[in-house]
């Protein structure tokens, strides 16, 4: 499977360049994420939001499935070299699309242990709360 066709790779080069705008005026930059990698044997997962210069690196939130996901930069190349049982590869998820910015992602991930859970959780709030920017769900478990 191809990880990122043309338009994703040109939407996260342009999350890139205005990330490095807003960072050279002081402004914080906070996308929503742009496209969803997971493994399809287990709970590793990337939500990336800006492709750097270089072609390989990624930024976005990252979840190798022990409980603590974290912001920050990992490689696409690495990620297309796992090679998984069964001929099994890091695929993309075809169907991903987000209202959320990666700072709740991250926000729900951190909290739940997952960004799996955070998924279902941020599911649950678009549904039951008329603001997609502002989820609450008050039986969030508090993970630390």
């Amino acid at each position: 499977m191809i990880l990122l066709t043309q338009p994703l790779h040109f939407a996260l080069r342009a999350n890139a360049v205005s990330a490095h705008v807003a960072q050279a005026k002081g402004e914080r930059f906070d996308p929503v994420p742009v496209v969803k990698l997971f493994s399809p044997l287990g709970a590793a997962t990337w939500l990336a939001t800006e492709l750097y210069e270089d072609g390989d690196t990624l930024f976005g939130l990252a979840d190798l499935g022990f409980g603590s996901p974290e912001l920050g930069c990992f490689s696409l190349a690495e990620i297309a070299s796992v090679e998984l049982p069964f001929g099994l590869g890091i695929e993309r998820d075809l169907g991903f699309s987000t209202p959320f910015r990666l700072s709740v992602w991250a926000g729900f991930a951190r909290r739940s242990g997952s960004i799996l859970f955070a998924e279902t959780l941020l599911r649950r709030a678009a549904r039951g709360a008329g603001d997609p920017e502002l989820p609450t769900v008050p039986d969030l478990p508090d993970g630390g």
